[in-house]
């Protein structure tokens, strides 16, 4: 794990090769997920069930022995154990609690010719939540992306998630029962986002698609954007700590390692205004490390783009987590609530020492879905907003038509569109 300080001749280098963008497409990559998009559209079901015996290992005869819903979809509530569904039951409740805050209604505001211009809100019909299956077990990832949909009220959201070899994990599918998903298809891979997006003769197309995936999902995500909406592309997980020294350095280093251990991209960076603090942190990751399961993961993340970074003062820490604008912001200092006025850009802040960024992830409340790769400097958390329309409500009167015809035909007119101007200046007394 690198350590340098803002006194360092190359500070600057280093932050900018930390901050340096992971990804560039891959053409190969790009092709195939493009190949099997097109196959699943012109091939419908057959497709689909093609590429599930091909990769998943999974045969079927038709799509609707893959689908789950209704009382087959009820029943894997009772198919884990009393604290599973115990967990997952609080941790939907106070997501629900959370996501309700965000439920906003039409609104119109009257001008001095009384004409009436609004917004009308309303729900998409229908949404796709992919989310990887298997061994994987994700059901917060499940409550994360449907609750809000939900909240929104989204008239049918349907789930797809592959199960290879037939495996389907009971809690993923509990949570899905919980969150109130209508309709669990178990097919994952690239083919799933093209059916999403596109439908087939089983699977009406749905209006837009969230969750997490491997880089086929990603890459999906990414063509079939526009045909459909996405939610994001994610990036490799990411955490930031700013740390005055105050809080316990055992603590901080499990923090760095929650999101190092995702995967060997995942960055964890601590910014210290103490030099001896940034010791004990060290200290810490190296009594911890040997006893966590995928610590041949996190030790990879913390090589590949973990950091410990000296600044002079909490000030200057801000200001470079500001230009990071990163997924996971913890203010781990004696007064938090007088750091945040100073944070820009990030997609969750997690205040003092007992906001583990970890609470985040499952149960404290907010969204765990979170803009990455700096992407929070214009992007925001998954949302009820995320799940809805806004349509634009215009009935101008006789009097508001005779007022704007002239300032509608004279800009039409500066921009050699004619009809418009006439249109306009038609309904004028």
């Amino acid at each position: 794990m690198q350590r340098f300080s803002h006194a360092d001749h190359d500070f600057e280098a280093r932050v900018g090769a930390l901050a340096a963008p992971m990804d560039t497409l891959d053409p190969t990559l790009v092709d195939s997920v493009r190949d099997i998009i097109a196959e699943v559209r012109s091939g419908g079901d057959r497709a689909l069930l093609q590429f599930t015996k091909r990769f998943d290992q999974h045969d079927a005869m038709a799509v609707s022995e893959l689908i789950v819903e209704g009382d087959a979809l009820k029943a894997f509530e009772s198919q884990v154990t009393d604290m599973e569904l115990a967990a997952i039951t609080e941790a939907a409740s106070r997501i629900r609690r959370y996501h309700e805050e965000q439920i906003s209604s039409d609104w119109s505001i009257s001008d001095e010719y009384g004409s009436r211009l609004g917004q009308r809100i309303g729900p998409m019909r229908r949404v796709g939540l992919y989310v990887p299956g298997g061994k994987a077990s994700y059901p917060s990832s499940v409550l994360m992306n449907a609750i809000p949909a939900k909240v929104a009220g989204v008239a049918e959201i349907v789930m797809v998630a592959p199960t290879p070899g037939g495996q389907i994990n009971p809690l993923v599918l509990a949570a899905a029962s919980l969150a109130g998903v209508d309709q669990v298809l178990t097919v994952g891979g690239a083919q799933a986002i093209a059916a999403l997006a596109y439908g087939t003769e089983s699977l009406p197309a749905v209006d837009k698609i969230v969750g997490p995936g491997n880089r086929y999902v990603a890459e999906a995500k990414r063509q079939v954007f526009g045909k459909v909406g996405i939610d994001m592309i994610a990036g490799p997980s990411e955490i930031f700590v700013i740390a005055d020294g105050t809080v316990d350095p055992d603590w901080i280093a499990l923090d760095l390692m929650s999101q190092a251990e995702h995967d060997e991209m995942a960055q964890a960076v601590c910014i210290a205004t103490n030099d001896d603090y940034l010791d004990a942190v060290t200290a810490s990751l190296e009594k911890l490390l040997p006893g966590m399961p995928r610590r041949d993961v996190i030790s990879s993340s913390l090589r590949n783009r973990g950091a410990l970074i000296s600044v002079p003062d909490l000030e200057a820490a801000a200001s470079l987590s500001n230009r990071f604008a990163p997924e996971h912001l913890e203010l781990a200092v004696a007064s938090p609530e007088d750091l945040l006025p100073l944070i820009v850009s990030a997609g969750a802040v997690f205040l003092g020492a007992y906001s583990s960024e970890s609470l985040g992830d499952y149960c404290a409340g907010t969204n765990h879905v979170l803009p990455t790769s700096g992407a929070a400097r214009f992007s925001s958390p998954l949302s009820v907003y995320d799940f809805q329309t806004r349509t634009s409500v215009i009935n101008i009167t006789r009097a508001g038509a005779n007022a704007l015809a002239e300032v509608a035909g004279t800009i039409a007119d500066s921009e050699s569109l004619s009809a418009h101007a006439r249109a306009a200046r038609a309904r004028k007394d």
